[in-house]
């Protein structure tokens, strides 16, 4: 078998590929015999069809099937040997001509390879970068103090509706007279939260209620036929418009939502039993808590200045564009040349980008092996425990989900880049100059906001 690649400009590549019959007979006669023993042919023995007969009905599909095989093999082999920094896979040549392997070998493949530019990239001391520094102050603890305590809080019997209260009661559907009405519809212990009514109108009829008033209203006007009418009458959805008349609601209770009190017991549901003794130890907790989280900020924050800063330092580079507008358009085949025009500068923006990621993680040893992958689905699975107040998961739970949340679509792939990204930006951060400011939370996300909004 004869390769050659010829790359007279170092980024347009061709990769050409002779296979004569020596490189493949062997393995096609071997296959056949193969087939042979499998071969379930009327009138002949299991193992005894004639080799003749194999070959006139296998031979030509063996033949391809072998000779794709090899050839394959071949180019990935020469292409890893070679260390031929490809970009995307190899795309037959549009020199390439017809080959009919029903003909005699020798039988000549041609591919284009679209090859990464050439270009080096370093950073050190000498290399300024922004880093911002998220403030924890007072009012952000304060904050997520009063999180917690809404978290835990409980519904406590009251005397009086106010707004935000819970009212529960009975429902009983009325005819025309104002009556109950026989057959109609009732519900027993039917819960209304009337800040969520819809109509203010209905809402008003609320105020100041207690326990023992009837109130008579109209549940369809209340949430202007929503499905909320439904699950409040606990009737199917489909059939919700067939009420639209006043119901009386006979309140049974009032319930006041109220906070948690800032207390030990407060402590222990947050972090664990005694792991707090007062409310001092309480905030600051909370504090590095809070800094920890924002760390995660902080670090992607750095990461898209990170590679604002090497683009600019890398520059433009040549690529092979009508080659790479050929991958792409193979990677998007349900789009047309507008889409893959209109996108194509974004895409060697991230393929650069990609490229400098590599060389820079390479330079300072950046491996990801299972565990850190694993690693940044736990991180994951934290963060989302956390947004709901649960601050102090055990591990075996922590891993269950993290194990859920690799088994989901592509996740493993997101996590993968996730891990790849934290070690690079662990490597950088001691390496370069960082320009550190102070930010507030607000004042960051406002930030973001606005550059996602340029972008």
């Amino acid at each position: 078998m004869k390769v050659s690649f010829d790359c007279p400009d170092k980024i347009n590549g061709l990769l050409t590929v002779t296979i004569e019959e020596d490189d493949y007979k062997n393995d096609v006669e071997k296959e056949l015999k193969n087939y042979r023993k499998r071969a379930n042919v009327p009138g002949f023995r299991p193992g005894m069809v004639p080799m003749g007969l194999i070959r006139r009905q296998y031979g030509s599909a063996v033949k391809m099937d072998v000779v794709n095989h090899k050839l394959s093999d071949e180019v990935n082999k020469y292409i890893a040997d070679n260390k031929i920094n490809m970009l995307g896979m190899p795309m037959g040549s549009e020199k390439q001509e017809p080959v009919d392997l029903e003909k005699p070998a020798p039988y000549t493949f041609m591919f284009d390879i679209a090859v990464a530019p050439e270009f080096d990239i370093e950073l050190s001391d000498k290399d300024t970068i922004d880093y911002y520094d998220i403030t924890v102050d007072d009012k952000l603890v304060d904050q997520q103090v009063d999180g917690f305590a809404s978290r835990f809080g409980s519904y406590q019997k009251a005397d009086e509706y106010k707004e935000g209260d819970v009212l529960k009661g009975d429902l009983r559907e009325l005819d025309a007279d104002g009556n109950t009405k026989e057959g109609g519809v009732e519900v027993e212990g039917a819960t209304i939260m009337p800040q969520y009514l819809k109509n203010d109108d209905q809402k008003k009829l609320f105020e100041g209620a207690k326990a023992g008033d009837i109130i008579t209203f109209n549940p369809y006007k209340a949430y202007d036929g929503g499905a909320e009418v439904a699950t409040l009458l606990r009737v199917d959805r489909d059939k919700r418009d067939q009420y639209q008349g006043d119901f009386s609601y006979q309140i049974t209770e009032v319930q006041h939502f109220e906070k948690h009190a800032v207390d030990q017991e407060l402590f222990d549901e947050v972090f664990g039993k005694d792991k707090v003794k007062d409310e001092k130890e309480f905030r600051e907790k909370i504090r590095e808590g809070v800094k920890e989280q924002l760390a995660v900020d902080e670090d992607f924050r750095f990461l898209q200045d990170l590679r604002n800063y090497v683009e600019q330092k890398v520059g433009q580079l040549t690529y092979p564009d009508a080659l790479l507008k050929r991958v792409l358009k193979e990677n998007n085949k349900d789009k047309d040349d507008e889409f893959i025009n209109k996108n194509y500068e974004a895409s060697l923006k991230d393929l650069t980008w990609s490229l400098a990621k590599d060389k820079l993680g390479a330079k300072a040893g950046v491996k990801i092996n299972d565990d850190d992958v694993k690693n940044v689905a736990r991180e994951v699975a934290r963060a989302q425990f956390a947004q709901y107040g649960m601050q102090n998961v055990g591990e075996e739970y922590v891993d269950n989900y993290a194990n859920e949340l690799l088994k989901q679509k592509g996740s493993a792939n997101q996590f993968a880049e996730r891990a790849l990204d934290e070690k690079l930006v662990a490597a950088v951060k001691p390496v370069v100059k960082l320009n550190h400011k102070e930010i507030s939370l607000d004042d960051f996300n406002k930030m973001v906001t606005e550059e996602q909004a340029q972008a």
